[in-house]
């Protein structure tokens, strides 16, 4: 997805590049994982020339909030404050996100 969103509109073979250079991966498994999302309804795609040209249906922000609270739901049976507990105890913050995070709830969000 955050190549997706990178890019805005790309192929298989253009996310399979991508990652590629950061890892080694199969393009098989690329070609599987966006078929994933598409029937999971995070990816759109429109035959453009020979390929498939794929983009996210719905803006970064939007599907993170949407995929943050399916997880929490499903694993915290729909309570943060586990997720942020082990987040805190496992030193997965930093000072700056924890006080950024102390201003958030400070302000009511």
């Amino acid at each position: 997805m955050k190549i997706v969103w990178q890019l805005g509109r790309a192929t298989v073979r253009d996310v399979y590049e991508t990652m590629l250079a950061r890892r080694r991966i199969a393009y098989t498994t690329v070609m599987t994982m966006m078929k994933i999302m598409e029937e999971k309804q995070h990816l759109k795609r429109a035959l453009d020339g020979r390929a498939y040209v794929y983009e996210a249906t719905r803006p970064k922000k939007q599907m993170i909030r949407e995929m943050v609270s399916e997880f929490i739901n499903r694993v915290f049976n729909g309570s943060a404050e586990p997720l942020l507990a082990h987040l805190v105890e496992d030193k997965r913050l930093s000072d700056s996100e924890l006080k950024q995070i102390a201003k958030m709830i400070r302000d009511g969000r």
